[in-house]
């Protein structure tokens, strides 16, 4: 269910001119990114001006403790299209997430790190792929700014879990996707969401796709990335998930179609 390459077609066949409010949501988020936020923002403002389209910005602020949320609201006051959802206490990337996801109002939904790491410019071209029939579409950080023993450990569990979830998505953990909003209900609030939400939209018969991107060493701050969350919670996890992508029928909005 999956293909990787670029497709020449424009996201413009996307949107729908007739009816109102914003056509894509941005959910970005944030914890203790007081280096990295106004930059992260200004990126992704330039990246989808060409688009010509309606859109709002989720800004999450996990309960950061320096100055984020200072920082998100000074962009959000001058920029409305800008929305900040914080959270009084950090409770995860994957909460921040979650909730950046079901406050989403577009019809389409693209998601990406505060850290810097992702290149917002290349949003476009994976929702060219959307419109070339994809429901989600998952970036693979094809040269990674990360250590060593990163690299491998996500090798190592993008090996694991491809294999055992048959989503056979190279690298599910990047953060940049674009999806179909209908896709965000096939997903459950589990901490390690990033690394399953392809394997949870295959499971719902949706049509994942892979596009190469562009990965960046950070800008700022800290990875708060450390052993349990990159190996024991998933691990964890991933024994759930198994039972349940087996055990899960297909969403009524997913449509049948060929294996790739």
């Amino acid at each position: 269910m999956t293909s990787a390459g670029s497709v020449p077609i424009s996201p413009a066949g996307l949107w729908d001119p007739s009816q109102s409010g914003p056509r894509l949501s941005v959910v970005i988020p944030f914890y203790n990114e007081e280096q990295c936020a106004a930059g992260v923002l200004g990126e992704l403002r330039e990246a989808l001006a060409p688009l010509a389209v309606d859109y709002e910005v989720l800004a999450v602020d996990d309960g950061s403790r320096d100055r984020t949320a200072e920082i998100l609201a000074a962009a959000a006051s001058a920029d409305p299209r800008i929305r900040v959802l914080r959270a009084q206490r950090n409770r995860g990337q994957a909460a921040a997430l979650w909730w950046g996801l079901r406050s989403a109002r577009a019809p389409i939904v693209a998601t990406l790190d505060g850290d810097g790491q992702n290149d917002a410019t290349e949003i476009p071209a994976l929702l060219a792929r959307l419109a070339g029939g994809a429901d989600m579409v998952v970036g693979i950080r094809a040269a990674r700014s990360d250590s060593a023993l990163r690299r491998a450990m996500s090798r190592l569990a993008n090996a694991v879990r491809g294999r055992l979830l048959r989503d056979h998505v190279r690298d599910s953990g990047c953060a940049l996707k674009v999806l179909r909003r209908e896709v965000v209900e096939s997903f459950i609030p589990i901490r390690t969401l990033y690394s399953f939400m392809p394997a949870m939209a295959v499971a719902a018969g949706f049509r994942v796709e892979q596009q190469v991107v562009r990965h960046r060493p950070r800008a700022g701050g800290a990875s708060s990335y450390g052993l349990r969350q990159m190996w024991w919670r998933p691990l964890l996890d991933l024994i759930g998930m198994w039972w349940f992508t087996r055990r899960r029928f297909p969403a009524p909005e997913a449509k049948p179609r060929p294996e790739d």
